[in-house]
């Protein structure tokens, strides 16, 4: 098995998913006491948040890739970041490692092109829906995204980062949330990205009958096939 690197702490919450998903998975396809072999840096989440509020990308890609570089020295394979709107400073990470860079736009893209599917709605932080980075990378796959107004936008990065990314899970908020894909599914999605690494935990694909595409479950299965060499 190939070692692979995770940048995580973006949240500790998100985090946590991936090390036990791509170790359930691990252990699903090799079976008795099989884990995978992982190595990770868990960066100071508020540092990063920071960066966000300041609108200083490059600091915040710097530190990422700091971490990149890190754990391609002590031995990872393939690096992970466990987070998707830091996706947005991807380019700064790739263009510092010499290793893989497991991208989650493309384990999402890939997942809903096997659907046969081409609008979705896209659900996660302010930076993820209002940015160009994630929507622009979506179409240069061939998906569409559409996302919902700028209100709607400013509760739901409110109830992740002041909510999920710190362990709460209220049924309001799960209300809004599923509200919103109703609305979104009117103006035509066929799908939602759940492209918020923290908002599969709190809604679930049994409470809507749009496919969910949680982006962080995919992810974990690219990480998987990276590390079993599929």
């Amino acid at each position: 098995m190939k070692t692979l690197g995770i940048i995580g702490g973006m949240s500790p919450e998100s985090t946590v998913t991936y090390y036990s998903e791509i170790n359930r998975l691990v252990n699903q396809a090799k079976g008795e006491n099989s884990s995978a072999p992982l190595l990770m840096v868990s960066v100071e989440f508020s540092e990063i948040v920071a960066c966000q509020k300041q609108g200083d990308w490059q600091k915040a890609g710097q530190l990422l890739a700091d971490a990149g570089k890190k754990l391609e020295q002590i031995g990872a394979k393939g690096i992970l970041l466990a987070t998707n709107t830091m996706h947005k400073v991807a380019g700064d990470i790739i263009e510092q490692i010499n290793v893989p860079f497991l991208h989650i736009l493309d384990a999402t893209a890939s997942a809903i092109k096997a659907q046969q599917l081409n609008k979705v709605a896209l659900l996660g932080t302010r930076f993820t829906m209002h940015d160009d980075f994630y929507r622009d990378g979506l179409e240069k796959r061939g998906i569409t995204a559409i996302v919902p107004d700028d209100r709607i936008q400013l509760e739901i990065h409110r109830i992740i980062f002041e909510e999920l990314c710190v362990g709460k899970f209220l049924p309001e908020s799960k209300r809004f949330y599923l509200n919103t894909i109703d609305s979104l599914m009117q103006q035509g999605a066929e799908g939602v990205i759940l492209g918020c690494t923290e908002i599969g935990l709190l809604v679930q694909q049994t409470d809507s009958q749009l496919p969910f595409f949680d982006t962080a479950q995919l992810h974990s299965q690219m990480a998987v096939d990276f590390i079993l060499g599929q």
